[in-house]
């Protein structure tokens, strides 16, 4: 059976941006039939993040790499994703997620925000060597209460095209 794998690198456990990766990763498994995997919370291993090596961080580099579907979320920071999030994604060589089917996810909290998820994480993911088929997902987290509703619209269109085979 494919996986889906959430990793979330907001550096507040529990957050808001958890709550809309989980909801698009439990929407894409009812669509797609793959397993959602126990979500991935950066924040749990923050103060791990620049040991080298690090059992813990590696156990978890090496989920996030045999996922079929990777949903890797973030809020915005300055334009951008968290540095705790590109902390982790850089412990992978340039092709280390090359075998994943990636989507990008950046909640945030002004529309002026909504191109950085295409121009900021989806590089990102590419260059690690993640195949990302759809548009990435700029949630407005004013809209969390919406996000079922929200998350369903955006996969009408983007659904079709993130798949586990």
């Amino acid at each position: 059976m494919s996986s889906i794998v959430v990793l979330v690198g907001n550096p507040q456990p529990g957050s808001r941006t958890r709550l809309v990766a989980e909801e698009l990763a439990r929407q894409l498994a009812e669509r797609t039939g793959a397993h959602a995997e126990p979500t991935i919370d950066l924040a749990d291993v923050a103060e791990r993040m620049f040991r080298f090596p690090d059992e813990d961080v590696d156990a978890l580099l090496s989920r996030v790499a045999a996922a079929d579907i990777l949903v890797v979320a973030s809020p915005t920071y300055k334009a951008a994703y968290t540095g705790l999030l590109k902390a982790f994604l850089d412990r992978y060589p340039s092709s280390g997620l090359a075998a994943v089917t990636a989507v990008p996810v950046l909640t945030i909290g002004a529309p002026t925000h909504a191109l950085a998820v295409e121009h900021t994480l989806r590089p990102l993911l590419v260059e690690l060597g993640a195949s990302v088929p759809s548009r990435g997902l700029a949630f407005p987290i004013s809209a969390i209460d919406d996000r079922r509703v929200i998350i369903a619209d955006w996969l009408e269109t983007e659904g079709p095209r993130i798949s586990t085979s």
